[in-house]
């Protein structure tokens, strides 16, 4: 019998986080996901929102 292996549990990023990982600052970013070029944060409480590190690793990887 073979057992599950558990999965790496996903990393959220602060929005200081996500300008310093990609090189682009806030601005940028909320521009490119107004026009659904960037991911859209996740929000995790009323007024947070974190965005998942493998979306941002993906758009990344995107750009070339």
């Amino acid at each position: 019998m073979q057992q599950a292996t558990n999965p790496t549990p996903e990393k959220f990023l602060k929005a200081c986080e996500v300008t310093s990982q990609t090189g682009f600052g806030k601005s940028f970013i909320y521009n490119e996901i107004k026009a659904g070029r960037f991911p859209a944060p996740v929000k995790i409480g009323p007024r947070a929102s974190r965005w998942k590190l493998s979306a941002v690793n993906a758009w990344m990887a995107a750009q070339g």
